[in-house]
């Protein structure tokens, strides 16, 4: 991506670096698409859902690399990205599980455990919102 298509990563020196694999913040200008992808669960095209948290994990990374993949877009195209965990242990896991989705992408992130998802049974959900210019 050269850097009239990027989309630019902005890191205010007033505050402290980010805490790990992601961007403050990130400036996407000019024309352009938009692509919000709701949140994507464990749940494979088969119907089925993965078992435990990495499985369920790395499917609905999966799923939302497959939404930017048919809009033309892949990771490089994340402005951000928000992640659900039902179980705070679960934290430490995440990160080897999204990496190889994100390679070297940084979109900002933010991470949140809460109480339950919209179906018990579901442990990590993922969305995003991705930018591509013209």
């Amino acid at each position: 991506m050269n850097a009239s298509t990027a989309n630019r990563i902005v890191s205010p020196e007033g505050i402290a670096p980010p805490l790990g694999a992601y961007s403050h913040g990130i400036a996407a200008a000019g024309p352009g698409q938009w692509l919000h992808i709701a949140g994507q669960v464990g749940v494979a095209p088969d119907g089925t859902l993965a078992q435990g948290f990495e499985a369920q994990a790395r499917q609905a990374w999966a799923n939302l690399a497959a939404v930017l993949h048919e809009a033309g877009m892949d990771a490089r195209h994340l402005v951000r990205v928000g992640s659900f965990l039902v179980d705070p242990a679960h934290l430490p896991l995440l990160g080897p599980v999204r990496q190889p989705f994100l390679g070297e992408a940084r979109p900002a992130s933010t991470v949140l455990v809460v109480r339950a998802l919209a179906r018990p049974e579901w442990l990590f959900e993922v969305e995003a919102t991705a930018f591509r210019r013209e």
